[in-house]
């Protein structure tokens, strides 16, 4: 009793503790036991219950030696991380092997129970009839209200079951700790949905006493009814099949061994970069893949459109609107560098504003930022651009002379005018998109527009057109629509056009509509735009000297007084002693004293 007291007290502390005990067996009776426990783990039927008979057997009557408490330090920045993910929404679950008192003083430790909650339930039943009563005890105290069944996201699908479950709020802030016995009761299908009802309720859940498998089933759980992306964290061999089990896997780099780190699909050697990993580098992943997809649906969309539009005029005769060399160029050189360099260096905050407001994590979780609705959006504005990129250019040239009075009303010349309102609108357009300008965008994209106009006018040349008679038939095109005036105007008023209602759409959003990333870039606005403080200005020290009078008038000056130096001698001062104490003989003997320059080269 007295050491199970103080395994007790050592746990309550936060130490893993591991009892010592021995058996003496002789030489027949293990061989014995060693026949039966093979044949029980070659066993083709129940072998799971025949091992564990084997082991009950051998593990009884045992002489208890002692016990150790060995403290397993957390790493540096762990309650802080475990903080910044709470706050951007992350469900964090602990599933861990120690013991529940262990496991329960790690949480308070990490800020994931707080004494603040109202209420943290304990399931540990030792039945499946008390597992559920305990379950459904603790979900009707979170939410009277709660209904028996669980609410299930209605498929759109005719006829498929459905398997999202969703979300249900509860009347304050609970945790929920459960142990390994209760958890096998908590698995089983039966009662799978309302353990998962239950977790999902509670702002902190704590499985200890779990298996390896038991862990791999807990995420297996989650991913099958909710509609989320889990990721698993480890750092022992005990973790692998966790950290397979989930979305994305993270092994940490420690003295258990690289089997958790081999498993995974990101490593690191300290917990707190997990903050980083989400918080940063992930927000900013989500940011660049939505508006990558966007602005791809945009400008592709965009391109189409205008082929339709001009279907109406050729009688739908697959004629193409552009030239042949620019469909083909279009995606491959022109549109594919600035759409590159957006996805690899945008971002709408850098990472110390990111980490300060850990709720810019959430507009991912949300799918805020690519949607169906997004998609839908998208096609109206690709819808409506065409229309400007088709007959504003179609309007403006139908009756137009050049200046000398020739007519430039055709096809060539209009496709070319087509081509060019199209690539500068979609290259406007993205700009219009990035936040973040780097050397390497402005190379892209100003360095697109140059290959294009360079291309053009290669490619529309007499020399290409000698050459390759067939293939580049727009000869002198280039050189006789962009010369005129007209034409640059009409560039200028179609990409205007196209521009304008975004700009304006999107003033009017960020005034009454503000996102949470509309506000916090307002904020580093201000930030940016505060002055800093002068710097402080120390007064200049005036040097005063004393000079001689015998140069400047006939009275008798300071001659003397500099010759004979006196002026430079000063008293000796003494200064307190470093040693307060009396009976100090260095304080009593050697009194402390300084003397100036000009006194020790005297004395030497």
């Amino acid at each position: 009793m007295p050491l199970r007291r103080n395994d007790e007290e050592y746990a309550g502390e936060g130490l893993r503790t591991l009892a010592l005990a021995y058996k003496n067996l002789d030489e027949a009776e293990f061989q014995q036991w060693r026949e039966r426990h093979h044949e029980a783990s070659t066993a083709l039927e129940d072998r799971e219950e025949k091992l564990d008979a084997i082991y009950e057997e051998i593990e009884k009557d045992l002489v208890l030696i002692g016990a150790t408490a060995v403290e397993d330090k957390l790493q540096d920045g762990v309650p802080q991380t475990i903080e910044q993910l709470a706050k951007a929404d992350i469900k964090i679950w602990v599933l861990t092997g120690d013991k529940q008192e262990t496991a329960e003083n790690i949480g308070y430790s990490c800020n994931m129970l707080r004494e603040e909650m109202t209420e943290v339930f304990i399931i540990a039943a030792d039945t499946a009839e008390g597992v559920k009563e305990e379950l459904v005890n603790a979900r009707k105290k979170m939410s009277p209200d709660s209904p028996e069944e669980p609410p299930f996201l209605k498929s759109r699908l005719r006829g498929q079951k459905p398997q999202v479950v969703l979300d249900e709020k509860s009347n304050g802030e609970y945790g929920l700790v459960i142990n390994g016995h209760s958890l096998a009761y908590g698995l089983q299908k039966d009662l799978q949905l309302e353990l998962l009802r239950t977790a999902c309720m509670c702002q902190t859940v704590i499985c200890c006493r779990v298996t390896p498998l038991q862990k791999a089933q807990v995420v297996e759980l989650v991913k099958k009814y909710k509609k989320a992306v889990t990721l698993a964290i480890g750092d022992g061999a005990n973790d692998v099949s966790m950290i397979k089990a989930a979305h994305i896997g993270v092994g940490i780099s420690g003295q258990e061994g690289m089997q958790a780190v081999l498993s995974s699909d990101f490593s690191f050697a300290q917990f707190r970069y997990l903050q980083r990993l989400l918080l940063v580098h992930g927000h900013w992943s989500y940011l660049r893949m939505c508006k990558f997809l966007c602005y791809f649906f945009y400008k592709n969309f965009s391109f189409t459109f205008v082929h339709f539009w001009y279907g109406f005029f050729c009688g739908f005769s697959a004629q193409t609107v552009y030239d042949e060399w620019f469909i083909t160029m279009y995606n491959l050189v022109y549109t594919a560098l600035p759409i590159i360099g957006l996805s690899l260096f945008d971002q709408d905050v850098n990472d110390r504003w990111s980490m300060q407001y850990p709720q810019l994590y959430a507009p991912g979780q949300k799918n805020q930022y690519f949607n169906k609705m997004a998609f839908v959006r998208i096609l109206l504005h690709s819808c409506y651009s065409s229309l400007i990129l088709f007959f504003i250019p179609y309007a403006a040239m139908q009756d137009t002379v050049r200046d000398d009075g020739k007519d430039i009303a055709d096809y060539q010349s209009f496709a070319l005018l087509a081509q060019t309102c199209l690539l500068v609108v979609v290259n406007v357009q993205l700009g219009l998109d990035t936040y973040y300008w780097t050397a390497v965008n402005h190379f892209f994209l100003w360095g697109s527009l140059s290959v294009f106009f360079a291309v053009t006018f290669t490619m529309y040349s007499n020399g290409m057109f000698l050459i390759f008679t067939s293939s580049f038939p727009f000869i002198g095109t280039a050189r006789n629509s962009l010369n005129q005036p007209n034409v640059w105007l009409t560039i200028f008023l179609t990409t205007l056009l196209c521009v304008l209602p975004v700009v304006a759409l999107r003033f009017l959003l960020i005034q009454l509509r503000p996102t949470i990333n509309d506000k916090v870039r307002y904020k580093v606005r201000q930030a940016k735009a505060v002055l800093p403080p002068p710097p402080r200005r120390f007064p200049r020290r005036r040097i005063s000297t004393r000079r001689s009078g015998y140069a400047f008038s006939h009275a008798r000056g300071y001659g003397d007084l500099v010759t004979s130096g006196r002026f430079l001698r000063r008293p000796v001062k003494t200064r307190p002693a470093l040693f307060p104490l009396v009976e100090s003989p260095l304080a009593e003997n050697s009194p402390q004293t300084y003397r100036s320059i000009g006194e020790g080269a005297q004395s030497s």
